[in-house]
């Protein structure tokens, strides 16, 4: 059998992954396995969502450079 590949986590689901990940870190109740395994979880959580961010930055900017102009440009081109 072949293993899946778990769908990603949307943004906000994999924050809040990553924000229990560090709080059992923080509990200091993990074993040295397990705090292993919540550092390498972590990390994928962490890199997904950077790239998510990543993802949504770029994509601000080609709306910014192609649609969304300055609010007060425009209103300065209107009183002249």
């Amino acid at each position: 059998m072949s293993a899946k590949t778990p769908k990603p986590l949307s943004f906000e689901a994999a924050v809040a992954a990553l924000e229990q990940v560090v709080a059992d870190m923080e509990s200091g109740k993990l074993s040295l396995e397990d705090s292993l395994a919540a550092y390498q979880r972590g990390a994928e959580l962490l890199a997904q969502c950077r790239s998510r961010l990543d993802d949504a930055q770029q994509q601000v900017q080609i709306l910014e450079e192609g649609v969304l102009k300055n609010f007060n440009d425009i209103a300065k081109a209107g009183d002249a």
